[in-house]
């Protein structure tokens, strides 16, 4: 359904006609729901939630309260809103002091004149109770400020929105709730007029009046009547008629539209003449709207003639009610609205005229410029003053002044600011520096005091910032040079600061800069040359690469006649790089072509020395002689190699005749000689100067007799060679014979490998030629020895027989001899063979899923309960009830010790009667010894218990009913959600958790698993919308789960979890961790002024930001996330291998999360899931230990001793990291500063996802607890639960309340049950005679009887205790096992069919006779009678053998016409499972021994709970002794009591003081006649109150101070006297401690 239309066409029945009145009625309260939804947000500036979300969002009163401030802020200013974020309301919802809030907007309604008959009670908000009176309210009050010109009208939304079927039909649904009528929105004008005015019929009168002249439209009509004193308008002004006379015409035409647009047959309070008609206030509304509006226009019209003296007349115009109007300031509001006028058309595109609320803000902003000029002039006169007093103290702290307006000004630097300012001010004319002058200067000087604090804090990035920073000012900086400036700036500053000076001035860092610039300048220059140098080896040309190197500064001296050295050997130097980098780019550095020059100049010289060496061996070949030839040759210059002394005849003879051979090549003396290097370079020398060159000359001849250095170096290599060779051959002739010899042998081996070759080829030929010879001869021999056997046929025979018989007989005896010797060995492998066989039949037994008859057998044994067994469930049972009762005792310990320090408190705060106290502590140290004494329950054979027939059917009633809820989860579940929350807990934790036990046994906690498995899922399935809800709605079950788990079995788990890494954060008395930027400053503030003893300069309160900004709170603020982290990493390896070690339950029911949102929201990602599944393991199971260890007793802690605070913070930062962690959050906003944290967040919210995923493969109940459906059957002792008798009425009275709703189907077994219980019980009638005849008890006494506990035996009405064989298939299949069990034992047979049907043998019968008789021995056993058997099995075993097996043969029949057995396979189902239950057996037997274990444990942890209760008592009767000893101090010096008075009020005076609310059907004006009487008790802490009316004695009431105060610590506001009179129980408090307790 869109919206709510015209009715149809056809005709409609009655009912549906009365639905559809429904509807329109449910659609027309949502329109005005829209309507002031829209008019709240005109108001409130904010947007409001959806409509069907409003009502809800106004319960607790903070739009109302900030609506109140909107039109009243005087009543209602911000600071008294409470909650004004709601963040109180959205974490924990509501709260009392919300109602402090609704009641400021009704106080602000009463002060601006709406009349009381629109207000709302405080109850029809804040609980609910009548909301639509509320938007009732909302829309006279919208009327009746419009009327005053206070707020925009409110817009009618009849038809113009469309809300969905589901939103109507739900919103109809909650009005049949408040069954109530709708108000009459339409009447409220009408009803306005009436309120207000005084001669109603003339105001009526006069508002028709002025609408029919309206209707007419003659303006002058319409003034006249809108003058008529009796319409009561005010503000009227004859220019503005014709405005009025439009403005009024529009709005009675759109009236009428919305009064036409209404369906008459969906108006329930039928139609009224101001339907049509504008009423009193619409008129008076659209008048003040029409004289802004003129007003408006004057201001808009002063603007644009920028006429001062027009504006200000404009602006006193009373209609605008503007505030704070200073004739002063004339040429600013002028300035100001004029910006605003010319932004406001610049936005819209057009001219429009001012807002009244624009025209205020700008009055309000050009006043707070004016405040702010004269604050800044006064600022800047007291910082020339301090400047000229010189001391730099004070100057800062005129700096700091946030009046100057000036730049941020650092405290490290104020002898900085002051010697500089000083300079300034003394070079000024006037001697007093302007603001301008002073916000430059400062600018400055702060940008030259970050620049030396980035120097002290050796930070390149924050001095880069800071030089570039436009307010330094300084030029030349460039950002390549930026490491230079760090160094060169910081070597400077080391250096000023040796010579005195702390601070760096602007000359200073400009002079650096400069400096820096000019070494980088020269450093690229010197690169450009290299550049230059680099590119020139590439050109070939030695002349550009003489150019480029001379281009290079301080390079070793450079020759001229070099150059082609020069090229040459640094292109080759370039070109083994490019080779040896792989870079054909590859360029030289200066390193690299220095070596190079080097090398070139070594090199000239190293070849000149050689040409002149070769010169004189030329010379010394000339003249002949050998010794001058031979000393010049081993010239080490010339490098000549093998030169041998005894050879220099021989090289002067080869030498000069090598020479004789060359001949002149022209007729000119030749003068050059070219000599070849051995890396192919050419040097020339001129034989005549004796100058040496690289280039090849132009003009001249080369020597061609002159004899080159190859030339001389061959010759001597062949001359030495010839004279090496005759001595080798000298000293070696005897290796010279050897070596023919080796050779002669060589050849004799390659004919002999020759001839082998030869016969290799021509093997396979030789080898067949063998073959057939051999064969042949074989084949001869065997035909030979066949003729020989042939003819020795029988001796052969013989002769075979008696070797046989002789091996075989050798054979037997060593064999026997063998086995004689090892006998015992033997016996072993036999046994191990059996063992081993029975091992493979209890594996087939176990593992395979029909096992055969005799492998069944071998196990049956198993079946058979032992007098062990019988000891062990006896055990279980005592230890079992042992631990409920101590668990019971404690919880009501605990919860009493709990009430003591709620009295205690009270005691301390509100003065209460100390008697009370110490009473209560000796009720529960005598309470405390009865349960420990176990004398708390009553005589067990009275009341319930007693042996009567009608208290016994009552007692199995109860039984059944018990068993019921305990074995059917799902009447619990539904039960749980038919209740309110804080309600399900109690109940949860007083009945449902006694009546599984507190899970102390595997069935209980199975059954208590299933009961928070099936309620989870249904809470899931029907309250869940969208996966995020579990973690917004507080999931009830999941809380349960939580408390139950981490208060029971999971106590210890946390302890063994958490105590290790908890412990050690306790211990660490260093260990620091603060991650609050703001508390480290205040702490490292503190700390300073302690250590110094003087008041810090640095401001106290600063944001994060400003914490930061300081390098000592950034390392403090380093150290703690340092610490964080090392611990924080403890506790996630403590957590995440701790998997089995969580309980059980706590994993289950995280699996069952897990399944149940995949199942609902098959498309939500995996994380979202395990988020969620980590928010139950984690952060409601984990983390609340993690915060607060001594609340769970993760570490032991004595009575009265607690956490540090210190020690609090850092296990609240490490769970918030933990926190973070899990729910995969990033630190950001607020926690920004913690942003570094978050790559650790996410590698280890990683850990937490495996360890979320491990946590939740767990195996199903059935299998952990093994559990199946016969497991209730052969159990052999019955449940058994303690309950009180409180408990057991609260639980029949809760399913006698919502039995329509736990089931709806009439035959369910609920029902039958409740029936059979009839009324709801008394504690009188259940605890017996005994009790009953002792009155009328006291509500105490009352109390302390229902906490008397009895136990009930739970049993199964359903399957009758007696029951037959034929009558239940479940008994049938157990007795028929049972007997199949001892046939089975006694009887051999293949197959189940073959053991019925073949007669037992005597040896069979007296097998059997045997085990019947020791069954019944076991019986008689003392604590055997406390486990009886199933009574139909124990009358089946005393059966002998062939009945057992005609009543065996007959159960199979019937079991197979009900399709459970088939003969056809031997009844192989049976078979199975007996072997099921062998196989359970064992498992129940080892779950036993556990369990035996489990609770002598938790027996132990119960006598240290205990003992530490103990310790907590004696620790509370301390502090009671000593406020004894306080208060008898007192009395001594008070002397005597006397009788307080009594007071006597009228209900008017009460109500006056605020005491006194109401009084029900008494009108206000009657209050005066009633009289009540305060009158003070003997006991103290009692009053009697009693009432009169008109001097009649009405009643009396009994009122206890201690109930107030409970009343108050409960958060409730309002209680009831008298049945009729509510009284405001905070007042009451107030006026009861002022007139008797003297407060």
């Amino acid at each position: 359904m869109e919206g709510a239309g015209p009715g149809r066409c056809e005709r409609l029945t009655a009912d549906e006609m009365d639905e559809q009145r429904r509807q329109n009625v449910a659609y027309q309260y949502l329109c005005h729901l829209e309507e002031a939804k829209r008019w709240m947000e005109a108001c409130l500036g904010e947007e409001l939630p959806s409509p069907t979300e409003l009502e809800e969002t106004l319960r607790n009163g903070v739009l109302l309260a900030k609506l109140g401030h909107c039109f009243a802020p005087a009543v209602v200013p911000l600071k008294k809103i409470y909650d004004p974020e709601q963040t109180r309301y959205k974490t924990a919802g509501l709260h009392f002091r919300h109602t402090d809030n609704i009641n400021h907007w009704r106080d602000a309604m009463s002060h601006v004149g709406l009349p009381s008959i629109f207000h709302p009670e405080t109850t029809d908000i804040y609980d609910k109770k009548n909301m639509p009176r509320v938007i009732y309210c909302i829309h006279a009050l919208s009327f009746y400020l419009f009327k005053l010109g206070l707020a925009p009208p409110i817009q009618d939304l009849y038809g113009k929105v469309n809300f969905t079927e589901e939103e109507i039909n739900n919103m109809k649904r909650e009005l049949e709730k408040y069954g109530l009528q709708l108000p009459a929105f339409s009447k409220i004008g009408g009803i306005l007029a009436n309120e207000l005015s005084v001669d109603e019929a003339a105001v009526h009168a006069a508002v028709l009046a002025i609408n029919e002249a309206v209707e007419r439209g003659v303006v002058a009509q319409t003034m006249e009547t809108l003058q008529n004193p009796h319409a009561m308008l005010v503000g009227l002004r004859q220019e503005l008629a014709g405005a009025y006379q439009e403005v009024l015409h529009q709005a009675k035409l759109e009236k009428g539209s919305r009064a036409r647009n209404r369906c008459p047959q969906v108006i329930p309070e039928g139609e009224d003449v101001y339907d049509w008609c504008l009423t009193q206030a619409e008129i008076q509304g659209n008048i003040n709207k029409v004289n802004v509006r003129g007003a408006l226009e004057e201001v808009d019209n002063a603007l644009e003639r920028q006429d001062v003296l027009a504006l200000h007349s404009a602006l006193q115009d009373p209609s605008l009610a503007l505030r704070c109007v200073q004739r002063d300031n004339l040429e600013l509001y002028l300035e100001q609205l004029s910006t605003d006028r010319e932004e406001k058309a610049l936005e819209l595109g057009y001219l429009e005229l001012l807002e009244q609320e624009e025209v205020q803000a700008g009055i309000l902003t050009a006043n707070q410029r004016d405040e702010k000029e004269r604050a800044m002039l006064q600022a800047v006169g007291r910082i020339n003053a301090a400047v000229r007093q010189g001391i730099p103290a004070k100057t800062l702290e005129a700096l700091l002044d946030p009046a100057a307006q000036l730049p941020d000004v650092h405290a490290p630097a104020a002898p900085l600011y002051q010697q500089q300012l000083a300079l300034l001010q003394s070079q000024h004319p006037r001697g007093e520096l302007a603001q301008e002058e002073l916000f430059v200067a400062v600018e400055m000087l702060s940008a030259v005091a970050l620049v030396n604090q980035a120097l002290d804090a050796r930070s390149p990035s924050r001095l880069w910032s800071n030089l570039v920073s436009p307010a330094l000012g300084l030029s030349g900086v460039e950002d390549a040079n930026a490491q230079r400036y760090f160094d060169d700036l910081l070597q400077l500053k080391v250096q000023s600061r040796k010579a005195g000076a702390e601070f760096l001035s602007w000359n200073d860092i400009q002079d650096s800069i400069n400096n820096t610039n000019s070494s980088v300048q020269e450093e690229n220059d010197r690169i450009r040359a290299l550049r230059l140098l680099n590119e020139a080896l590439l050109q070939e040309d030695p002349e550009v690469t003489l150019a480029a190197l001379l281009l290079v500064p301080a390079l070793p001296d450079i020759a001229l006649p070099t150059a082609p050295r020069y090229h040459s050997v640094l292109a080759g130097a370039r070109r083994e790089k490019a080779q040896a980098t792989q870079d054909n780019g590859a360029v030289l550095c200066w390193e690299e072509i220095q070596a190079g020059v080097c090398q070139a100049n070594q090199d000239t010289v190293a070849a000149r020395r050689m040409a002149l060496g070769i010169a004189a061996i030329n010379q010394a070949i000339k003249e002949g002689k050998a010794s001058q030839t031979l000393r010049v040759l081993c010239n080490p210059d010339v490098a000549l190699h093998g030169v041998v002394n005894a050879c220099a005849d021989t090289y002067q003879e080869q030498l000069a005749a090598l020479m004789a051979t060359k001949r002149p090549a022209g007729s000119t003396k030749p003068c050059w000689v070219r000599h070849r290097l051995l890396d192919g370079a050419e040097f020339y020398l001129n034989l005549q100067t004796l100058e040496g060159s690289w280039q090849c000359p132009r003009h001249g001849s080369f020597n061609s007799t002159h004899l080159s250095r190859e030339e001389m170096q061959s010759v001597i290599t062949r001359v030495t060679l010839a004279h090496e060779r005759e001595r080798l051959w000298a000293s070696r002739l005897a290796l010279v014979v050897r070596l023919q010899a080796r050779l002669r042998g060589f050849l004799v081996r390659r004919q002999l490998a020759a001839r082998r070759h030869v016969l290799q080829e021509q093997r396979p030929a030789a080898i067949r030629i063998q073959a057939c010879w051999r064969g042949y001869r074989q084949r001869r021999a065997y035909l030979d020895r066949l003729h020989y056997l042939k003819s020795n046929t029988e001796a052969a025979i013989k002769i075979q027989a008696a070797v046989r018989m002789w091996q075989a007989r050798r054979r037997y005896q060593e064999r026997l001899h063998y086995f004689r010797q090892n006998i015992k060995a033997v016996i072993k492998i036999q046994a191990f063979v059996r063992a081993n066989k029975a091992r493979g039949d209890y594996r087939m037994l176990v593992h395979t899923k029909s096992p055969p008859l005799s492998i069944v057998r071998r196990f049956i044994h198993l079946l058979e309960q032992s007098q062990h067994d019988f000891w062990e469930e006896a055990e279980v049972l005592r230890l079992q009830e042992e631990v409920v009762k101590r668990i019971r005792a404690s919880r009501q310990l605990e919860s009493d010790l709990d009430l003591m320090d709620i009295k205690i408190g009270l005691l301390v705060k509100n003065r209460i009667t100390l008697q009370e106290v110490v009473s209560h502590c000796k009720k529960l140290t005598k309470k405390n010894k009865e349960q420990l004494s176990e004398m708390m329950s009553m005589d067990k054979q009275k009341g319930l218990k007693t042996l009567s027939k009608d208290k016994r059917q009552k007692l199995e009633a109860y039984q059944h009913l018990f068993y019921l809820l305990q074995t059917q989860p799902v009447y619990l579940a539904r039960l749980i959600f038919q209740m309110p929350q804080n309600k399900s807990t109690k109940f949860m934790e007083s009945v449902i958790f006694t009546l599984y036990n507190y899970a102390s046994s595997p069935r209980e906690a199975y059954l208590l698993l299933q009961l928070f498995k099936v309620a989870l899922q249904e809470e899931i399935r029907s309250k869940v919308d969208h996966v995020q809800d579990i973690l917004t709605g507080n999931a009830t079950v999941i809380r349960l789960l939580v408390g139950f788990y981490r208060n029971m079995p999971g106590q210890s788990a946390l302890r063994h979890i958490l105590a290790g890494p908890v412990q050690e954060v306790l211990q660490d008395s260093t260990l620091s961790i603060n991650t609050d930027p703001v508390d480290i400053y205040k702490a490292w503030i503190n700390q300073t002024e302690s250590q110094s003893g003087h008041r810090s300069k640095l401001p106290y309160e600063v944001s994060p930001e400003q914490a930061l900004s300081h390098p000592e709170v950034q390392r403090r603020l380093d150290i703690s996330i340092r610490n964080l982290l090392a611990v924080t990493d403890k506790f996630v390896s403590a957590i995440t291998s701790s998997v089995d070690k969580i309980p059980y339950g706590m994993r289950y029911m995280a699996k069952i999360l897990r399944m149940s949102l995949v199942e609902k929201f098959p498309k939500a990602p995996a994380e979202e899931v395990d988020k969620i599944v980590g928010n139950l393991l984690y952060y409601r199971f984990m983390n609340p230990a993690v915060v607060a260890p001594d609340g769970f007793d993760i570490v032991a802690l004595s009575a009265g001793v607690a956490l540090r605070p210190e020690q609090r913070r850092s296990l609240g930062s490490i769970a918030k990291v933990l926190q973070h962690a899990a729910a995969h959050k990033a630190f950001q906003g607020d926690s920004a500063h913690l942003c570094g944290l978050n790559q650790y967040l996410e590698h280890t919210h990683s850990k937490f996802r495996r360890f979320i995923s491990a946590a939740c493969c767990v195996p199903e109940p059935e299998e952990r607890f093994d559990m199946d459906e016969y497991s209730e059957m052969v159990a052999v002792a019955k449940p058994v639960i303690y309950i009180t008798v409180g408990e057991l009425i609260n639980t029949h009275k809760l399913l006698l309340e919502h039995q329509d709703s736990i089931t709806s189907h009439p035959s369910d077994p609920l029902h039958e049950l409740l029936e059979d219980l009839d009324e709801l019980p008394t504690v009188q009638s259940l605890l017996g005679e005994s009790v009953a005849s002792l009155g009328d008890c006291s509500a105490e006494q009352l109390s302390q009887l229902s906490r008397t506990e009895i136990s009930l035996t739970l049993t199964n009405k359903l399957v009758p205790v007696a029951s037959s064989e034929e009558g239940d298939t479940r008994s049938l299949l157990l007795s028929t096992k049972q007997m199949l069990v001892d046939l089975i034992q006694c009887q051999a047979g293949d197959s189940l069919p073959d053991i019925l049907w073949t007669p037992a043998s005597e040896h069979e019968e007296a097998a059997h006779e045997r085990l019947v008789c020791q069954r019944a021995l076991w019986d008689a056993q003392p604590s055997a009678q406390q486990l009886k058997h199933h009574p139909s099995l124990a009358a089946n075993s005393q059966l002998c053998m062939e009945e057992k097996k005609r009543k065996v043969i007959r159960n199979l029949r019937r079991l197979e016409s009900l399709g459970l057995l088939h003969s056809a396979n031997h009844y192989q189902e049976l078979v199975d499972e007996l072997a099921k239950d062998v196989r359970n057996q064992r498992r129940h037997r080892q779950q036993r021994r556990r369990e035996l274990l489990k609770l002598r444990h938790t027996l132990e942890g119960l006598d240290a709970k205990t003992l530490f209760y103990e310790e907590q008592i004696d620790y509370y009767n301390q502090y009671i002794k000593t406020c004894l000893d306080n208060l008898a101090a007192s009395n001594k010096g008070s002397g005597k009591s006397k009788k307080l008075p009594s007071l006597h009020y009228t209900a008017a005076q009460l109500w006056e003081k605020g005491v006194l609310l109401e009084i029900q059907d008494l009108p206000p004006s009657q209050l005066k006649n009633v009289v009540f009487d305060i009158i003070p008790c003997e006991e103290s802490g009692k009053f009697q109150v009693k009432a009169k009316f008109m001097g009649i004695d009405m009643e009396d009431f009994q009122l206890h101070y201690q109930d107030l105060l409970q009343l108050q610590y409960e958060g409730v506001a309002v209680m009831k006297m008298f049945h009729k009179a509510k009284v405001n129980v905070n007042l009451l408090i107030f006026l009861l401690n002022k007139k008797f307790f003297k407060k």
